[in-house]
């Protein structure tokens, strides 16, 4: 079996350890997400993160992975004297290091981490769903924020329909999907409202998709030798969607993008956190030989689907339905396990978790960050665990 994890968020989480003791799960996934993007994470504040989830012996949890350690915007952009942030990074490595915590997972995306127009889709018998429309991407960046050059990013159908939607909208709708595009952004929780995000892009001006990949490039070539020196492995995270968005460059969503990263920082300490469900939100991605090309990389796993349409909208489905062959990824991952194991690899075990999940039963109305119920997530977990009883008994490989 693959390492079974979970995603907290922290001592806050109405999600207790307790609770996540009782999915099935025995890693812990999480962060000191009030530590801002590009400080120091202490030593001190690391150690008692890992205490307080390992507090209660008997629930017999650990502090598996990070997710996530934030790079700063002044990285992405590239600008100013950047050695002062990238030793920041070295010495949060070390320290997390130094307290056993090996996996780091962080992302490249800038200004907006994830982005969906919808946080609770309609599902069949009441369930709700993330979703991304589209249409209604379309309305936010031509109408909304009225991003110059915008109507070139869309197709002309699609903006046909925005412009029918935002004719349509409500001042209350309109703001929800301010509200629902910016609950992507990373760190702290902050939130603009247009003027702030006008500001934010403006930033970004100029940079293009090579000059943020150099961007990308420089930092690994700064922290990386770190990783190697004490042990972490670092595992990016796809951009999701893997599309551009409101004019940003994203540089971590195909194959090929996988493979140039991979190539220009060669380190067994540089790896991919495989997302099934961000890479397979881009129409020309094969998950699975995305997971069978790099599996030697595949430091850390996020399993879940999605159903794709014709115009670029997608919606996030069941773990086991959706586009991707999640039994063909799976087996993917535990044949490159049990090939660790055999090489001998002292870490070969790929901690893996359900990302994301459908709201379902009592999860309404309950407090959880968009995207993280406990029901929902704890299907898909019992899903994917099915699945890697089924092909290790049919493999042979060691559960």
């Amino acid at each position: 079996m693959m390492e079974q994890t979970w995603r907290w968020w922290g001592p806050a989480d109405p999600i207790t350890l307790a609770h996540v003791r009782q999915t099935g799960a025995t890693g812990i996934v999480t962060a000191l997400h009030d530590i801002p993007a590009g400080e120091v994470w202490p030593l001190e504040a690391v150690a008692e993160r890992k205490r307080f989830i390992e507090a209660d012996a008997a629930l017999g949890l650990r502090w598996s992975v990070v997710e996530s350690l934030p790079v700063a915007e002044a990285i992405k952009l590239g600008r100013g004297d950047l050695e002062p942030l990238f030793e920041n990074y070295r010495r949060s490595i070390r320290n997390l290091a130094a307290c056993g915590v090996g996996t780091i997972c962080y992302n490249f995306m800038p200004v907006l981490d994830w982005c969906r127009t919808e946080l609770r889709a309609p599902q069949p018998g009441g369930g709700t769903a993330l979703r991304f429309n589209a249409h209604q991407f379309a309305a936010f960046d031509c109408l909304m924020l009225q991003r110059p050059g915008a109507e070139a990013d869309h197709a002309p159908e699609v903006l046909a329909r925005g412009r029918a939607w935002f004719a349509a909208a409500s001042e209350d709708d309109r703001r929800t999907l301010l509200a629902t595009i910016m609950a992507g952004l990373p760190g702290a929780f902050d939130r603009y409202d247009i003027p702030q995000l006008r500001t934010m892009l403006q930033r970004f001006d100029g940079i293009g998709r090579a000059g943020l990949l150099a961007n990308l490039v420089r930092f690994l070539e700064a922290v990386v030798p770190t990783a190697e020196a004490v042990g972490v492995r670092l595992a990016i995270h796809p951009d999701d969607p893997p599309r551009p968005l409101l004019g940003l460059p994203r540089i971590v969503g195909t194959e090929a993008d996988i493979s140039a990263l991979l190539a220009a920082v060669d380190s067994p300490a540089s790896g991919l956190t495989l997302c099934s469900g961000s890479l397979g939100a881009g129409a020309g991605n094969d998950v699975p030989a995305i997971a069978r090309r790099f599996a030697g990389r595949i430091h850390f796993a996020h399993l879940r689907n999605v159903a794709k349409e014709p115009d670029g909208s997608f919606m996030e489905a069941e773990h086991l339905g959706g586009d991707t062959d999640m039994v063909a990824v799976v087996t993917t991952l535990l044949e490159e396990q049990d090939r660790r194991r055999r090489a001998g690899a002292a870490r070969w075990r790929i901690p893996f978790r359900p990302d994301h999940g459908h709201e379902l039963i009592y999860d309404h109305g309950r407090p959880t960050h968009p995207g993280y119920p406990v029901i929902g997530r704890l299907k898909g977990l019992a899903e994917i665990r099915g699945v890697m009883t089924a092909v290790a008994a049919l493999r042979h490989l060691p559960t």
